[in-house]
């Protein structure tokens, strides 16, 4: 049966009862790569998704080590994403730690060798991140973040993945991750995931602080907490706890450049840059404070916009000041961080763009608001052939 079969189990189960951990790749010849790149415990399912039989089997060679770990790689693609709320339908229930390894640029392991080598397979694997984090990202992707509408609606998608979580410690702590995902505060999201919790149960849930039993950990609380309390404490938000998506990507990696690099860079080119909202709140908030900065040439600007962000974000603000910024020369710095502030007006240019296009289609070609909508996407696509030289 297919949905008992794992290939390359053979080669692997020796490396997995050692180090109680197991890769799961999405074919053979990813199977194939991560052994000859070094990563002995890799191995696929058969011409099927994986199940809860898999499950069971990778159960039985890891072993009921509590440390025990099953690794999974996905495509970034949309049958990637499906993939990964699948396996989170089976691991949720297994008591394996559960983790997601995406490559870069959306590799996977055969690609990924191919091009950059036996160690960035290695680092890719070594790099995983929790896979409760990789599914709460994908349910909170496709919502616009720098609205209210957008983060609540995001919150409702995303409370029901935290309130899976049976260990009322470990749900606190993604309350905490759901938080600083969403920009929202930490007792919203504590409630919208205990009404999730409850709504799970089928109505027989009961809400954090009323009749809870004595010496039960209420859904959502730490414990250690006083039972019921509701936690208060803001969460802190750092460049770990940022989204990982391209967009929260292309913020990071700008906002950092503009910081660190800022005041060599054409101060039109940064201007119209920071005057754009960001989708990550956790960014936005940094922008902002950026983008008040009267003068960029003064010394210790930047150090003065990164301790004027707003709480929580204030440390991310100064970690991004601080971070090493990936260029191999000032020069090369310069370059990128002109580069970057540049693709985030393109994006705002391809977004407006998107939403014409749309609107196009509702109104009559020859009516003064289609004369106007085309001459303004005329306009638009100017604007992005002159940026997109120069990026």
């Amino acid at each position: 049966k297919k949905a008992q079969v794992l290939y390359g189990l053979d080669l692997a189960k020796k490396e997995v009862s050692r180090s109680h951990r197991v890769v799961v790749v999405e074919g053979y010849t990813d199977v194939m790569a991560c052994h000859l790149a070094g990563v002995t415990s890799a191995i696929a399912t058969c011409g099927t998704a994986f199940g809860s039989e898999h499950m069971r089997i990778v159960g039985r060679i890891v072993g009921t080590e509590s440390s025990g770990e099953v690794v999974f790689t996905f495509d970034p693609d949309a049958a990637g994403q499906k993939a990964a709320v699948r396996a989170f339908a089976e691991a949720r229930t297994s008591t394996l730690q559960s983790y997601v390894a995406v490559g870069p640029e959306g590799l996977d392991p055969c690609d990924l060798r191919l091009n950059r080598g036996d160690g960035a397979v290695r680092s890719m694997i070594e790099t995983k991140s929790p896979l409760f984090e990789f599914v709460i990202d994908q349910r909170i992707a496709g919502h616009d973040l720098a609205s209210v509408e957008g983060r609540v609606s995001a919150l409702a998608s995303a409370a029901p993945i935290v309130a899976e979580i049976k260990d009322g410690g470990i749900r606190g702590r993604y309350e905490h991750v759901l938080a600083r995902r969403l920009g929202e505060d930490l007792r919203d999201v504590h409630r919208a995931v205990s009404r999730a919790a409850t709504r799970a149960e089928g109505g027989m849930g009961v809400a954090a602080g009323a009749g809870t039993r004595t010496g039960a950990t209420p859904p959502g609380a730490v414990p250690g907490d006083s039972a019921g309390d509701v936690p208060t404490s803001a969460p802190r938000a750092t460049i770990a706890t940022l989204p990982r998506t391209s967009d929260a990507a292309l913020e990071r990696d700008a906002l950092m450049g503009i910081l660190q690099y800022g005041h060599v860079v054409d101060a039109a080119e940064i201007d119209a840059a920071l005057a754009l909202p960001m989708t990550v709140p956790a960014l936005d908030a940094v922008r902002q404070a950026v983008q008040a900065q009267p003068d960029r040439t003064r010394i210790g600007w930047a150090v003065t916009a990164a301790e004027a962000v707003r709480e929580p974000f204030r440390s991310l603000g100064v970690e991004l000041l601080t971070a090493s910024f990936p260029a191999l020369s000032e020069s090369e710095a310069h370059s990128s961080t002109r580069s970057l502030a540049r693709t985030l007006r393109i994006r705002a240019i391809d977004r407006e763009k998107s939403a014409l296009l749309g609107a196009i289609q509702r109104v009559p070609a020859e009516s003064e608001e289609g004369r106007t909508v085309r001459l303004r996407l005329r306009d638009l696509d100017a604007q992005r052939r002159a940026l997109a030289e120069g990026v």
